[in-house]
């Protein structure tokens, strides 16, 4: 049960329903609508065990779980509705060893969030824009609009100021605290007065605040200024690429890979983010027949950076945003025509050795991230055994 909603409209419900929910249930649904939207739930049917709901109950979190606001604890009573600050939302929803019932129903809605600037969290860069007729109505000028480094201009248009603002340049500056890695930059309207200033200077501060298998973006102006608050999540930019050899100068351009069985695979897992201190591993590898389920049949690789498969190593990556690693092509694979990998890739701060990254094979449990630590699923696929027929893989 849980995982995650990205549609724009939906029902959560709990196992089972409208019959009993389960004994020792725990699920964590995360919904995630478009940037510059929020989330609006509504609960339409709630029978639970009531009381001081200690025992079950659900769980509703302005964002990612584990980093975001409680809006609410609840198990019985009046059927509340929530809307998130950000395009994201969690539910969960706990049950114990004894008593079970109907459990609970739900719908959820994205609105637009209805402001005059917005924010994206890109891998390279901060894009903001912020509405010139905002500005007209402020009675502030976008040529008056600048960053912390005011050698980083916007491009202005008819309609908006758009600033591209790279996390390794323009002033922007980084900092880490308990969960997250936070760049952050200042955006400037000055006043047009040059003798009397009548209007104070506005200080939009915007942030993009790295968590937990999201990006979280936020926006803030200073004084007395009209406040802007956002929060917007995203995911990493990760890929990986097969190669044709340990080399790793010709990437396989074939899909599907048509492969023999025992083959030496190599991959190159690759992030895509201007910041350089940040550095990826393998963390967890999977194989299956079935590119949406990895659980019924699956075979591991390498699972929470312990090798699983004894033709499972590593290689020598030249930059700290790549991880190199092969295996050979197995038994598996005789017995069915396609198979997809899904690996987790943990991303943290180079040089940060009381990470996973540095510490290598871990019996951890599946949540126990570090600080400025972060988990990204990739699958890749299909693979298929090279047949009489088949074409063989092209590198290029």
């Amino acid at each position: 049960c849980g995982g995650s909603v990205t549609d724009a409209s939906g029902v959560l419900q709990s196992p089972n329903y409208p019959g009993s929910y389960p004994n020792n249930a725990d699920c964590v649904w995360e919904i995630q609508v478009e940037n510059n939207f929020r989330v609006t739930l509504t609960f339409r049917d709630i029978v639970m065990q009531s009381g001081t709901c200690q025992h079950d109950y659900i769980e509703v979190y302005d964002g990612p779980l584990h980093s975001s606001p409680l809006l609410g604890r609840f198990c019985s009573g009046s059927f509340p509705t929530y809307v998130s600050s950000s395009n994201m939302m969690s539910v969960r929803f706990h049950s114990d060893s004894r008593y079970s019932f109907r459990g609970f129903q739900a719908h959820y809605a994205s609105i637009p969030a209805g402001h005059n600037t917005t924010i994206q969290c890109l891998p390279d860069y901060m894009h903001v824009v912020v509405s010139r007729n905002y500005l007209r109505s402020q009675g502030y000028s976008a040529q008056r609009v600048t960053l912390n480094d005011n050698r980083c201009r916007p491009t202005v248009t008819s309609q908006e100021v758009v600033f591209n603002i790279p996390y390794n340049g323009c002033g922007t500056t980084q900092e880490e605290s308990n969960d997250t890695i936070n760049y952050s930059n200042t955006i400037r309207v000055a006043s047009s007065g040059y003798v009397i200033k009548r209007k104070k200077n506005i200080n939009l501060h915007v942030s993009c605040k790295m968590l937990r298998k999201s990006w979280q973006q936020v926006m803030y102006t200073a004084e007395d200024t009209v406040d802007v608050n956002e929060y917007q999540f995203g995911r990493y930019n990760m890929n990986i690429t097969f190669y044709d050899s340990p080399a790793f100068r010709r990437q396989v351009r074939g899909s599907p890979y048509y492969i023999d069985l025992n083959q030496n695979l190599y991959l190159q897992a690759c992030l895509h983010s201007s910041d350089p201190n940040l550095k990826v591993v393998v963390d967890t590898c999977v194989a299956s027949p079935d590119p949406h389920d990895f659980n019924t049949l699956a075979y591991y690789l390498v699972r929470n950076g312990c090798a699983r498969d004894s033709s499972y190593a590593t290689f020598y990556s030249p930059s700290s945003h790549f991880a190199r690693f092969k295996f050979n092509a197995f038994e598996f694979m005789s017995r069915h025509p396609s198979v997809y990998l899904k690996c987790q890739m943990l991303v943290c701060r180079l040089g940060d050795y009381s990470s996973h990254c540095y510490r290598g094979c871990s019996s951890r449990p599946k949540r126990d991230t570090s600080s400025a630590e972060e988990a990204v699923d990739v699958v890749v696929g299909p693979l298929q055994l090279r047949g009489g027929d088949a074409p063989s893989g092209s590198a290029g």
